[in-house]
């Protein structure tokens, strides 16, 4: 994921300490910085890593105006007339920071220096391919369900029709008839068993992703923080106590808007009355994304914006075990490889070549042995 994307920018105001007075511009949030850039001079004037924030605070200037201040290890940043308002402001920028001190602990004194090698970086590949897989599997077993509970809705029907017909039998027999009033005693009898069965399985819910997020409702400015949970029955949005605000099912769904790979936005229309449709901001959501994809191919629709970092979607169905496998062992093969597509150099090329390497032998081995146990791993839960 591109670490230069804005995810969020907001007009305010910064004070220059070095010449003691406020300066207008726009403070801008990255995944992992934050950033202030001049609006007369288009100067930047702050940016620093989230992970070396010490704390974000709601405090006032002059006694007056309503500020926000980050202080970045020993410097303390003031920004004021923040718009919409601070609370968004506030909201967001503590979330994205809290998030990315879980997710990387330490990286305060390490943020410049560690680089990932392209051994990890493939290792980690893997490990969120392995997730994806996962999750295709609990969506594909809660579909397994769904057409057992079909099968089994089909057959109480056609249980349900022997029964008018014996009924309809019963009223045409003539009064004498002996077996008259046992035809139909049987099947009714386990009728109730049936249901319970049906009730019982609808009551089986699994969860295949939850993330805190940043909630906006409709078209109010307002947000709040809460959680967003992925259902194989449909989505949950939830406030910080776990109170559930709604609940959508699959089917209430009617489009997804991905504008960015952080936002999204889930619709349910209505005809007479206003839209259902809530915004949701989170560092986590290119987690949830493709999730999002696989549950709602038809009715996802990415923006410009995230079609840069998401690129063309195809089914997350088709081909999963064979595609992952292909991916990672190309980029195997090109890393270890270097120069096999570029034709024959001369021996400098080569040493230079050999130099730029950077997996080696036993991270190859590891990084293919993992794809194999991977792809069987998918194709026996396939099975």
């Amino acid at each position: 994921m591109n670490a230069d994307i804005c995810i969020h920018a907001w007009p305010c105001s910064y004070y220059l300490d070095t010449e003691k007075r406020w300066v207008s511009g726009r403070l801008s949030l990255t995944p992992v910085a934050v950033r202030f850039t001049a609006d007369k001079t288009r100067e930047l004037l702050v940016s620093f890593h989230l992970s070396s924030i010490s704390e974000i605070k709601k405090e006032s200037s002059s006694l007056i105006f309503s500020s926000l201040t980050i202080l970045e290890k020993t410097t303390k940043h003031w920004f004021s007339s923040l718009q919409p308002n601070r609370n968004v402001v506030f909201n967001i920028l503590e979330h994205f920071w809290r998030e990315q001190l879980l997710s990387c602990p330490g990286a305060g004194a390490q943020a410049d220096s560690l680089q990932m090698t392209k051994g990890k970086e493939l290792t980690g590949l893997l490990a969120a391919s392995q997730k994806r897989m996962e999750d295709t599997t609990k969506v594909l077993h809660y579909q397994g369900e769904q057409f057992d509970n079909i099968m089994k809705g089909l057959n109480k029907i056609d249980s349900e029709m022997d029964v008018a017909d014996r009924l309809l039998t019963e009223l045409e027999s003539p009064s004498w008839w002996p077996f008259r009033g046992k035809l139909w005693k049987g099947p009714l009898e386990a009728k109730p068993k049936e249901e319970a069965t049906i009730s019982g399985s609808k009551n089986q819910e699994g969860v295949i992703i939850k993330i805190p997020v940043i909630i906006t409702h409709g078209t109010n400015s307002n947000v709040m923080p809460g959680k967003f949970t992925l259902l194989v029955s449909g989505l949950e949005i939830s406030d910080s106590n776990s109170q559930v605000i709604h609940r959508f099912e699959l089917k209430d769904v009617d489009d997804i808007k991905v504008h960015t790979p952080y936002e999204v936005s889930i619709r349910q229309r209505f005809i007479g009355k206003p839209d259902t449709s809530y915004r949701l901001l989170s560092a986590r959501m290119p987690e949830a994304i493709p999730v999002l994809e696989m549950q709602f191919s038809k009715k996802i629709q990415f923006l410009e914006d995230a079609l840069g970092f998401f690129g063309a979607r195809k089914s997350p169905q088709a081909d999963l075990g064979n595609s992952i496998w292909q991916a990672a062992t190309g980029r195997i093969a090109s890393v270890v490889q270097p120069g096999s597509s570029s034709g024959e150099g001369g021996g400098g090329q080569a040493q230079l070549q050999k130099q730029k390497q950077i997996v080696s032998e036993s991270e190859t081995q590891e990084l293919k042995q993992a794809c194999r146990c991977a792809l069987q791993s998918q194709q026996e839960k396939s099975h």
